[in-house]
């Protein structure tokens, strides 16, 4: 029984640790958008604000933390975490790229004046 509550002391302060993390990365996210640092704003990496970049890193680090503790990956074989973290790693990379080339596309598009901006 001791062993039963000691391990739950343990768990309910992983639980508050991964919440306080969570709530100051998310605080750190509110905040930058209020803001909106004209140094960050002006920067392009990619062709692509540096602030959407600190974006897409902290809601990457979010949903890895939150994979990592909450569905208990810290406590599976090397192989689960690794096929489940970088699967979806990899979807996310996937799906910026996709995001950034069409979107690149369709402002050349506009830009150019093969269409109208009338919307």
């Amino acid at each position: 029984m001791a062993h039963d509550s000691a391990h739950h002391g343990s768990a309910t302060k992983r639980i508050w640790t991964v919440f306080g993390i969570l709530s100051i990365v998310t605080i750190v996210e509110v905040a930058l958008g209020i803001v909106r640092p004209g140094f960050l704003i002006e920067t392009d990496f990619l062709r692509m604000h540096l602030l959407n970049w600190i974006f897409i890193i902290l809601t990457l680090y979010k949903a890895y933390l939150i994979t990592w503790a909450f569905m208990h990956m810290e406590h599976e074989t090397k192989g689960l975490r690794r096929s489940v973290v970088w699967t979806g790693i990899f979807l996310v990379c996937y799906l910026i790229f996709i995001l950034l080339t069409e979107g690149d596309y369709i402002f050349d598009v506009y830009k150019e004046g093969y269409i109208a901006w009338d919307f």
